[in-house]
This record gives C-alpha cells, sequence and structure tokens, in this order.
C-alpha cells in the first residue's frame, strides 16, 4: 500500500466501527438509502475472505486472490480480524480525492491508517448493550463469529480504545439509528463552489 506524502482530500472518509451485533451494516444501508440520488456520496465495498451474506454486504475473495490483489496494490487498507482479511477498493483514494464523501465500516485497529491517508476522516461508533449485541451476534447464526460472549467481552474496550467523533447508541428503530448516521454524513459534504 502507498500512501501519499500528503493526505487525501477535499471530501471525506466516514469510518463506521464498533462491536459485533452493534448494527453497523443495518445502519449503513438505511443510509445509502437515505443518501440515493446523492452523486457525492460513495459506499464503497469491502473484500472479505469470506462467502457473502445477507448480514454484511461485501464482496468475497479467496484469501490467495486478496493476497494477489494486495500485492498488486489494488487495496487503499486492508487489517485482518476473527480469522478473516478485509480490504478497502484503492478507488476509494480517487472518490476522495474529488471531493465525495465515503463510507464504510472498519476496524478500530485502521483508524490511525485512515486518519494518516485522508485529510478528513471522522469516526461514528455505533453500539448498544451487550445483551442486544449477544442478541443480534445469536440472531445471526453465522459459524465464522465465533464465541459470542467472547466477542461481546471485547467489545467492552471499544469506547476507550476509538476516539469516536460521534457515537451512535444503536437501541432504536434501524430508520432513526440510519438518519442519524446519514446526518453525520450529510455534514461532511463539501460544498459545490458555483
Amino acid at each position: 500500500m502507498t500512501v501519499s506524502p500528503h493526505p487525501i482530500g477535499p471530501g471525506a472518509f466516514v469510518a463506521v466501527c464498533g462491536p459485533s451485533g452493534g448494527g453497523k451494516d443495518s445502519l449503513i444501508r438505511g443510509a445509502r438509502e437515505l443518501s440515493r440520488g446523492a452523486s457525492d456520496i460513495v459506499f464503497p465495498r469491502r473484500i472479505v475472505t469470506r462467502m457473502a451474506s445477507d448480514a454484511e454486504d461485501h464482496d468475497t475473495a479467496s484469501p490467495g486472490a486478496f493476497d494477489e490483489a494486495l500485492a498488486g496494490g489494488r487495496f487503499a487498507i486492508w487489517w485482518e480480524a476473527h480469522g478473516l482479511k478485509y480490504a478497502l477498493p484503492v478507488s476509494i483514494d480517487s472518490e476522495i480525492a474529488a471531493g465525495r464523501v465515503a463510507v464504510c465500516n472498519v476496524s478500530r485497529g485502521v483508524l490511525a491508517q485512515l486518519r494518516r491517508r485522508y485529510a478528513r476522516t471522522v469516526t461514528v461508533l455505533v453500539t448498544a448493550p451487550a445483551e442486544i449485541l449477544l442478541a443480534r451476534i445469536a440472531g445471526r447464526a453465522r459459524a465464522t463469529d465465533g464465541d459470542a460472549a467472547m466477542r461481546i467481552s471485547r467489545s467492552s474496550s471499544f469506547a476507550g480504545d476509538v476516539a469516536a467523533d460521534r457515537v451512535i447508541e444503536n437501541t432504536g428503530s434501524i430508520d432513526d439509528g440510519a438518519r442519524k448516521l446519514f446526518d453525520l454524513i450529510e455534514a461532511q459534504r463539501v460544498p459545490i463552489r458555483v
């Protein structure tokens, strides 16, 4: 991954992070629907070494294809979590350079890299009480989620690990949470000069 000597802008990267079961992907789907027709807001698809599912919107790559794409410089950022590899396409760089707002679910482990790479990175922490997180993880029934209780115990450190610009306590309706996320995205749009 080659990083520009100057952070990329004038657009913004909205980094949505939080514990498993927080509802990040649901809120992103809702915000995407609310922003339909806004050409300056983009929702890049992550590349993950896991089969696609209804619970998570991403492109799938085999471990070999992922490593080949990484070596070929096709990722802006990548990370490993829960035994899987995740990446964001390098096309995000040109979107942000063109003044667009890119919104994506990312690991808290890459927030520092994102802040170095992009001139404006806004971090949104999506969370919920432990009992809600546990119920949501159990409801997904994804084998790759691993031990739900262990994932919940790790979630207790999120607030201390993430210097969030905004926290969304996702305990109400998806529509309410999506509206909160959308309002934050709207605030990042670069005004068009006439």
